[in-house]
């Protein structure tokens, strides 16, 4: 029998910053404990590049990233569904888990702008791993 891993759904608007970071900063510091996914009410065609950038200083290549769109079904599979600024295009479904992360938009923002908010995002993810009682991987 399989132990079920807790499952967080990061959404904004775009998809293309905020929420793949903090999707790639799940990833990583959950290694394989915890089920990551994001998605964007309207996404863009690719991530931000200086959000890639930022990353890429903090050791986590998301290159090969591309934003997706919100389904329903992505929001019904998720224990956690964390909004960073959808507002009301985020479905709501009750017994469901939400919290909303206010945090700066890094759309149209270098890399400069992006840090902080990159740095922000890794502290809450590594809150959230300890509400859900997972070490993060070193």
């Amino acid at each position: 029998m399989s132990e079920t891993k807790p499952s967080v759904l990061f959404v904004c608007v775009h998809n293309a910053g905020r929420s793949q970071m903090a999707a790639a900063f799940l990833t990583h510091l959950g290694a394989d404990r915890v089920q990551v996914r994001s998605a964007g009410s309207a996404p863009a065609s690719t991530v931000n590049p200086a959000v890639v950038e930022a990353m890429r200083e903090s050791g986590i290549d998301i290159s090969a990233e591309a934003p997706k769109i919100l389904t329903t079904e992505a929001v019904q599979a998720s224990d956690v569904v964390i909004t960073m600024g959808c507002g009301d295009a985020c479905p709501y479904f009750p017994g469901k888990r939400y919290l909303d992360w206010q945090l700066d938009d890094p759309a149209g923002q270098g890399v400069t702008a992006v840090r902080p908010i990159r740095d922000e995002i890794e502290r809450r993810i590594r809150g959230l791993l300890a509400e859900l009682g997972i070490e993060p991987a070193a």
